[in-house]
């Protein structure tokens, strides 16, 4: 069953969701920092794997460059994370496509 987390870590300002497999994987994975709210991750396990199987070094570089890096955790013991939540799966999609827009736009 996928589901969708969210911690905060205050040292860093730092909000990061998750969409977990049924195996507890991230399989996306959004960062958003400060008071402004400002997306700095927003990565896809399923693009990054399509990444490593069909493309170069360069590629996942510019791919991490432009959209962060991809958590490679389980989320066991989320819970217990400072303001840990789950949310809903609209609230994560609101927020991802939000965060790629962001990351996405030309800099």
């Amino acid at each position: 069953m996928t589901t969708w987390v969210r911690t905060y870590y205050e040292d860093e300002d730092l909000w990061l969701y998750f969409e977990a497999d049924d195996e507890g994987w991230a399989a996306r994975h959004i960062e958003v920092q400060g008071k402004d709210s400002r997306p700095v991750t927003a990565a896809s396990l399923e693009e990054v794997l399509r990444l490593r199987d069909h493309a170069d070094l360069a590629a996942m570089g510019r791919y991490e460059r432009q959209y962060g890096v991809l958590a490679e955790v389980v989320l066991d013991g989320w819970q217990d994370q400072p303001q840990a939540a789950e949310i809903s799966a609209e609230e994560f999609e609101r927020l991802w496509v939000g965060a790629r827009r962001v990351l996405g736009a030309p800099g």
